[in-house]
């Protein structure tokens, strides 16, 4: 009897002091995560990802876009295999389009939509592009592909 009392009592020390730490380590591994990460100049594919904590209902919602990719996926696969591999972060991806980016001009232009993920929310993925480029003038439109 004394064995399973002292099970019992490891499992709530477990549930008691590790769970929240759980908790803190997945909102700081969030915050660590840049919300945008573009080319500097081109026009390429884009998506917006969310990164999902396995621990608790924390998450972020991120930008990539790359010249590199030929399609979305490619984008996707490799930016949530990568967040993914350390464990405690699921991704979604919720949607694409296309960015048009011009480092010199001090413009970045957000539109279409991706054919295997459907078109991403402009608006958001502007918002935080804003954010990281606040001297430049972004945009956004749902024509064009």
């Amino acid at each position: 009897m004394k064995r399973f009392s002292v099970v019992v009592l490891n499992f709530a020390v477990v549930l008691g002091f590790f769970c929240p730490a759980f908790a803190v380590m997945s909102a700081e591994r969030l915050a660590k995560i840049p919300e945008v990460d573009l080319d500097p100049n081109g026009v390429f594919k884009y998506v917006l990802i969310r990164v999902n904590s396995n621990d608790d209902d924390s998450y972020v919602d991120i930008v990539r876009g790359y010249a590199w990719a030929e399609y979305h996926a490619d984008i996707y696969d490799r930016v949530a295999g990568e967040l993914e591999r350390g464990g405690g972060l699921d991704c979604e991806c919720l949607g694409g389009g296309r960015i048009k980016h011009d480092s010199a001009a001090k413009k970045i232009h957000v539109y279409g939509y991706s054919m295997g993920f459907g078109r991403a929310k402009h608006s958001v993925s502007t918002e935080k592009i804003k954010t990281h480029y606040p001297d430049y003038e972004v945009t956004w439109a749902d024509e064009g592909y």
